[in-house]
């Protein structure tokens, strides 16, 4: 068994920590809020560190799961960060949904103190982490990647290495893209059968066995119609994503004009108070018009 650290224990990195101390790694966390870190060696058998880099000294392997790329420059990139304090030839993963350009500034910080790194976005949301069954997309080289597969199987189901650091960035950014036009479709089918008074669960029950099946079909649909909201992928984290897919597409030609507009009825929903809402809330723009 290995040594191991976790940073940022919110409510993706928490149940992830927890799959490697299950796992019988000797873990170390730690969290800007303590009173997390604290709840969290209560409930499973680790050490919390009082700084991230204290926490990375004579470690393994390193994981972070933390806000946007601001936050992962500041702890991992800063001046006696957590690149500078990992020990040579150690691992470092960065779960972070955050630009393929950050990805390959880490890379090059880690290459040149012998540290291999990987960008690991997930998916899968909460109940994923909870569950220990994430999809992990990942970039960078096949021998790091070779020797994190057995860390993210811990808490991951599907996983793989796509390509070149900054790979998995770009697969999350796929991911969150697609997510966006689904979702708003399913609000607008939704909506469009309450109000042509159809009954919505005999709806779903028929459209769902055929093409116009999906995750968030399966998995909201039911508090879409009863308009509870308030769990699951917030709002806000999905502007952030969106904000780092637009940008990407700014610098790389590609047209997203279904996710610069979903991305503007986000932004409405924020006007609603929905900040911390789940991304399924696009349907509250619609019901309340």
């Amino acid at each position: 068994m290995k040594h191991v650290t976790f940073l940022g224990l919110g409510v993706m990195g928490y149940p992830m920590a927890g799959y490697l101390s299950e796992a019988g790694h000797r873990v170390t966390v730690f969290n800007r809020t303590t009173e997390k870190a604290e709840r969290w060696c209560s409930q499973y058998q680790g050490r919390r560190a009082a700084t991230a880099s204290e926490a990375v000294k004579d470690v393994d392997a390193v994981f972070t799961c933390l806000g946007d790329d601001p936050d992962v420059r500041e702890v991992v990139l800063a001046p006696g960060g957590v690149l500078d304090s990992m020990p040579s030839g150690s691992l470092y993963v960065d779960h972070t949904t955050a630009s393929a350009g950050l990805a390959r500034d880490i890379a090059a910080a880690g290459e040149a103190r012998n540290i291999a790194c990987l960008d690991a976005p997930v998916s899968g949301g909460q109940a994923g982490a909870e569950n220990g069954v994430l999809t992990i997309m990942v970039g960078g080289t096949e021998e790091a990647y070779a020797r994190a597969e057995p860390f993210l199987g811990c808490y991951g189901k599907t996983m793989r290495l796509i390509g070149p650091t900054g790979s998995g960035q770009l697969t999350k950014m796929c991911n969150q893209i697609a997510i966006a036009g689904v979702v708003q479709g399913l609000a607008e089918a939704l909506n469009f059968g309450k109000r042509a008074g159809l009954d919505v669960e005999a709806v779903i029950e028929v459209i769902s066995k055929g093409a116009a099946q999906s995750w968030q079909m399966e998995n909201r649909w039911q508090t879409m119609i009863e308009d509870k909201f308030d769990f699951g992928f917030a709002v806000e984290w999905m502007r952030k994503d969106l904000r780092i897919c637009l940008d990407e597409a700014r610098r790389n030609g590609a047209e997203l004009p279904i996710a610069a507009l979903v991305d503007q009825f986000y932004a409405d929903v924020e006007g609603m108070g929905g900040k911390r809402w789940d991304t399924s809330s696009l349907i509250a723009r619609l019901n309340r018009q």
